[in-house]
């Protein structure tokens, strides 16, 4: 069982969690300990693990991430008025090579999934975002991966795998389950042009820096339609983060980073959340500990919706273009909004049924003005090839 290859929280954390309020999550949360094993699987909402694995690094780590202090800061934090069950189950550690340690977090994330368990990883380099897509394999015919990250990391052609090139493996590797890639939050000087245009040319989305930082809302939609959510956290500018040096003086703040994660952790979709590339700095560890926070105030507050004409919880609106008839979706409970694109995934293709994308008001109201929103244009154009 690749569970047993979990090393139990250490003791400093779980004394530390003993002199905690009980109002505290470090109170709340179940713990794989040394003494006591495994917490109980069953009716748990999240699982937080460590990935200590960082050979695959583009510029090798001065030292090892500490989660440990990252669960210090987590557990100190106050548990929200939330009903999910949250489970820490401990760090991978390196194993002998590289690809044994992918292989036990590609079958941790894949026992979780099983069990409907939302895993949560802090991982120490983003590479680990590979192994985690893998583990979709028996679960989900095809997977959106959204990527909150200042660079696309397609990395050289020539390039084995890093943690600046992992979405080229993603990418080739076989079987292809990845249906759509979206980026928020890239910054153009980090990014050759050719990698834009490989962007462009497989209906991928990307999201600059400053349009997102404008409008966070653009944020929402993308996560909505997210099975895996991976963040590099070297996308939050560095006075937010302790000025470590990996980090840029550009990217998101913390209250920016912390809104995507809500929106993460709000939509049904999202299966996993991956946090990446963290420096050892007592400000890195609070900035960790608050997203953690976020996603899982979020994930309270998910609400099943799925558009229906029939439905007295939907609004239908049709909206006449001159290439096409556009069918919008408004939700009377929490006000998002979807399109319906024709056949962009295969199960739909078998009952000739649309697919709904989600999207926002203003993609609405672009069709109002005969503009066909930029997001229904990719899917539709992604399902015909």
């Amino acid at each position: 069982m690749a569970f047993d290859f979990l090393v139990p929280i250490k003791d400093k954390v779980l004394a530390y969690s003993e002199l905690l309020p009980p109002q505290s999550l470090g109170k709340s949360i179940h713990k794989h300990t040394e003494q006591k094993g495994f917490p109980v699987f069953a009716n748990a909402t999240v699982a937080i693990f460590g990935v200590l694995e960082s050979r695959n690094a583009v510029e090798k780590k001065p030292s090892p991430l500490d989660v440990d202090e990252v669960r210090i800061q987590l557990y100190r934090l106050m548990k929200g008025n939330w009903g999910a069950t949250i489970l820490d189950i401990g760090d991978v550690e390196e194993g002998e090579t590289v690809e044994d340690t992918y292989f036990v977090v590609k079958e941790i994330v894949a026992g979780l999934l099983e069990e409907k368990i939302i895993p949560i990883i802090i991982g120490a380099t983003q590479d680990i975002t590979f192994p985690t897509y893998r583990a979709f394999d028996k679960i989900k015919d095809m997977v959106n991966l959204v990527s909150i990250d200042s660079r696309f990391d397609f990395g050289q052609a020539d390039e084995l795998i890093s943690s600046n090139s992992y979405m080229s493996k993603i990418i080739t590797d076989k079987p292809n389950n990845l249906f759509n890639f979206s980026n928020l939050g890239f910054q153009s000087y980090f990014n050759a042009q050719e990698e834009l245009d490989l962007m462009e040319r497989l209906f991928f989305d990307a999201y600059r820096l400053g349009d997102v930082a404008a409008n966070l809302s653009l944020a929402e939609p993308v996560l909505r339609n997210a099975h895996i959510v991976s963040l590099d956290l070297t996308s939050i500018r560095a006075s937010e983060m302790g000025m470590g040096r990996s980090f840029s003086p550009n990217g998101f703040t913390g209250r920016e980073i912390c809104s995507i994660a809500r929106y993460a952790g709000l939509s049904d979709s999202v299966s996993l959340f991956g946090i990446y590339e963290g420096d050892n700095s007592h400000q890195g560890f609070q900035m960790i500990a608050q997203i953690i926070w976020y996603f899982l105030e979020g994930i309270t507050f998910r609400v099943k919706e799925h558009p229906t004409s029939q439905s007295e919880d939907f609004t239908k609106f049709t909206v006449p273009t001159d290439t096409e008839e556009l069918i919008f979706y408004k939700s009377h409970v929490t006000e998002r909004w979807w399109v319906e694109v024709p056949s962009i995934l295969p199960e739909h293709t078998k009952t000739n049924s649309p697919a709904l994308l989600p999207c926002t008001e203003e993609d609405y109201l672009e069709a109002c003005n005969q503009n066909i929103p930029e997001r229904w244009f990719k899917a539709y154009r992604k399902g015909l090839n």
